[in-house]
């Protein structure tokens, strides 16, 4: 049956990555932390399914919610609302400083990111969008034309007005002080310098993550966000954060961005928003919404304003406030990495380890390591993903689900270390 599956999807599937590659195993079923495959070996999930599954896969109040919800009130036509709609409109608002308060509920975060740009575009009457050179903001139109991490060769020509800056990277630092550390505040006027050169003067906005997750799980250092905002205002442009991953207490903060005490213009959420289901938000104050409803601002979808995950978003946002998973997540991020500092005492290979909360980053020094890693980790039971940039070893994201065990996580080091070990040492690559 497993030769069957695999012809079977080597002749009718689509390859959507650019290595082409699935993940050579089958999934019956997930639970809490973990996957069980076709054979029935269980994985350690350290990537919370794609960087969403916040509570864990199938947690028990979400289920009963589709449950309840699929069986009374599923999609409606995009114009009509309901009750958790609203709700969870008004509780989001809730969780953010003023002037955040108005909300739109789409599906992904490509999409959010979308209507993101696209309502700023409308609101400043202009078009150039200022994202970093590792960025990553998804794939339809104005999203990819603001990603520069990858897939920008091949499609024609990226939307016009579409700027990338550079990525301060503190352990691989391009501006430097006298001491060698990275010189953000140089490398941001210095790349605002290159765009007032090519500018038109149309600065319509500037998206970013807090933390850059598909560019290597970079944190912005404290100070910059607040530059960057004042940069972006400075000329005329809206301040975009794009906390798909990062949002809802992943971080040991509800928000990233309120570590600097900087509220953007506009808030894109998605991922850890409906906790592995498709849901994600755009949200603004009150005084762009009018702007740009008196523009006759479009962006509807099939999807728009559905009950069922928006019940589901509801019910999120009661577990993530019962079980105070903000500082459980800054609780067991700072044990991860004591762990993760651990193996990098032990292992000449790791060269960093970075971010906040459960969102991790494990630099390796080495190119090459990254995919073997990475493979015999798979073997041993772990699943994890790295991201291989030019210029950077490769990069393990490391962002289990805020309901895991401190067991847990000692169970994904001790397999990280023997892997490592195995590669390291050209140790048997069996099981």
């Amino acid at each position: 049956m497993a030769d069957s599956f695999w012809s079977d999807a080597d002749r009718h599937l689509v390859r959507y990555s650019g290595a082409g590659r699935f993940t050579p195993e089958i999934i019956e079923r997930a639970e809490g932390s973990f996957v069980y495959t076709a054979d029935g070996r269980r994985l350690l999930d350290f990537t919370s399914g794609q960087m969403s599954a916040i509570l864990g896969h199938s947690h028990p109040a979400v289920v009963a919610t589709v449950q309840r919800q699929a069986a009374t009130l599923d999609h409606l036509f995009s114009g009509m609302l309901s009750r958790p709609v609203v709700e969870l409109a008004r509780r989001l608002a809730g969780t953010l400083p003023e002037p955040l308060e108005k909300v739109l509920l789409l599906t992904t975060g490509a999409e959010s990111n979308e209507a993101a740009i696209r309502m700023a575009k409308l609101v400043t009457g202009r078009h150039e969008v200022v994202s970093f050179a590792r960025s990553w903001h998804g794939m339809t139109q104005a999203a990819a034309s603001a990603t520069y991490s990858s897939g920008r060769k091949g499609y024609g020509p990226a939307a016009p007005g579409n700027f990338a800056i550079p990525t301060p990277n503190s352990y691989r630092p391009d501006f430097t002080t006298p001491d060698g550390e990275l010189d953000w505040r140089r490398q941001l006027d210095y790349a605002f310098e290159l765009f007032d050169a090519q500018s038109v003067g149309s600065l319509a906005a500037c998206i970013v993550e807090p933390i850059l997750s598909s560019g290597g799980v970079l944190d912005l250092p404290p100070g910059y966000l607040g530059a960057l905002r004042d940069k972006c205002h400075e000329r005329g442009g809206l301040l975009i954060l794009d906390e798909a991953q990062t949002g809802l207490c992943r971080t040991g903060d509800w928000y990233a961005f309120q570590r600097d005490g900087v509220v953007p213009d506009i808030l894109t959420l998605s991922k850890t928003l409906g906790a592995g289901l498709p849901l994600a938000a755009v949200i603004t104050s009150a005084e762009i919404e009018q702007i740009a409803h008196e523009r006759s601002y479009l962006f509807f979808t099939t999807h728009v304003s559905d009950p069922l995950v928006a019940a589901v978003g509801n019910t999120v946002l009661d577990v993530l406030q019962r079980e105070s998973l903000d500082r459980r997540a800054a609780e067991l991020g700072a044990y991860l990495r004591k762990g993760l500092n651990g193996l990098k005492e032990q292992h000449d290979v790791i060269g960093d380890v970075r971010g906040r909360g459960l969102l991790v980053g494990l630099e390796l020094s080495s190119d090459e390591l990254g995919a073997a890693v990475t493979r015999r980790c798979l073997e041993l039971g772990l699943h994890m993903n790295v991201v291989q940039l030019p210029g950077m070893g490769g990069v393990f994201r490391i962002a289990p689900p805020l309901t895991s065990s401190p067991a847990e996580l000692d169970l994904g080091l001790e397999i990280l270390d023997r892997a490592i070990t195995d590669v390291t040492a050209g140790g048997s690559m069996g099981s």
